[in-house]
């Protein structure tokens, strides 16, 4: 029983970068029914300049506190890598709106490979392994029926509930989250009704890669090792995360995320040589989602007008 607990406290921290990840591109498909293949690669790129800032602001004793040292740390590297996604959707997407839906999966292709030889090519990154510095956080943990939550894990919770939590609120309670939906359901009608769609599009592309940025930089702190391919074995990760839980739906890339991280955990725990086969596993629940539901968890099926 101990173990299960503490192997489902592993799962739902990996689900939370999952989750983070995820939900960016389930707001790009919603808007502009495109799967961004350079989003994991924003997400890396969010990793590397969140080692930066640690080792200038927090080793390097810019700010003395701990957790305002990490908040400003998140929040450069959330508006960095927004801004980054704003000048990839101008550059890489908008271009190539009224193309067919193809030339734009390859232009995301494209970017994404882009990102990854940029950020092998700087000098100080190259592409070799780097570690974040170790003891960053106090050593506290709590025990929980025999298994053990650790201070970074809680951290990491945290954050992203918040981060979730505000998404969810912004979405659903403010004038820009409703434009935003009003933009997913309709462009022509939304433009009708006065709605910007430029700007809104332009607004989901600073947003998801914004919370992918925030989930590299919690992979760092956790994991406390990056690689300048990480962004696309998290990015596959969190894509099958949102097909799990119904791509275009923000609720359904929460529960995706957290799901895809709890059986990942419990594969690894309780299947023999669990840990080698946990990518496999994750494949194999694409597979199956997309057999059996493809819409998602929560997907919803909506009738196309002709």
């Amino acid at each position: 029983m101990e173990i299960l607990l503490q192997q489902i406290i592993n799962g739902i921290t990996i689900g939370a970068f999952y989750a983070l990840i995820a939900l960016g591109y389930t707001m790009v498909y919603g808007v502009l029914k495109l799967i961004n293949f350079a989003h994991g690669d924003l997400c890396m790129i969010g990793a590397y300049l969140g080692l930066t800032l640690v080792v200038s602001i927090l080793v390097g004793g810019m700010i003395p506190n701990l957790f305002l040292a990490l908040l400003v740390i998140f929040l450069m590297v959330m508006g960095m890598v927004g801004v980054m996604g704003i000048i990839m959707e101008r550059v890489a997407y908008r271009p190539l709106r009224r193309a067919g839906r193809l030339a734009p999966v390859v232009s995301a292709l494209g970017m994404s490979i882009f990102l990854e030889n940029a950020v092998m090519l700087i000098p100080a990154y190259g592409t070799s392994y780097h570690s974040y510095p170790k003891g960053l956080l106090p050593d506290l943990n709590w025990s929980f029926g025999g298994a053990r939550m650790t201070l970074m894990q809680f951290v990491v919770l945290l954050i992203s509930f918040m981060l979730m939590a505000g998404l969810y609120f912004f979405v659903h309670y403010t004038r820009l989250g409703t434009a935003m939906r009003a933009v997913a359901l309709d462009h022509n009608t939304a433009r009708l009704m006065g709605i910007d769609v430029n700007r809104i599009i332009s607004m989901v592309f600073f947003i998801g890669p914004a919370l992918g940025a925030a989930g590299g930089v919690m992979i760092g702190l956790y994991y406390g090792r990056i690689f300048f391919t990480m962004g696309w074995i998290y990015g596959l990760k969190a894509f099958i995360a949102a097909i799990l839980g119904g791509i275009g739906n923000i609720p359904g890339a929460m529960v995706g995320g957290f799901l895809l991280g709890i059986i990942e955990t419990l594969a690894a725990g309780f299947i023999p040589g669990g840990g080698a086969w946990k990518d496999a596993i994750a494949f194999v629940i694409l597979i199956l989602i997309l057999i059996f539901r493809p819409t998602g968890l929560l997907g919803e099926r909506v009738v196309e007008r002709i």
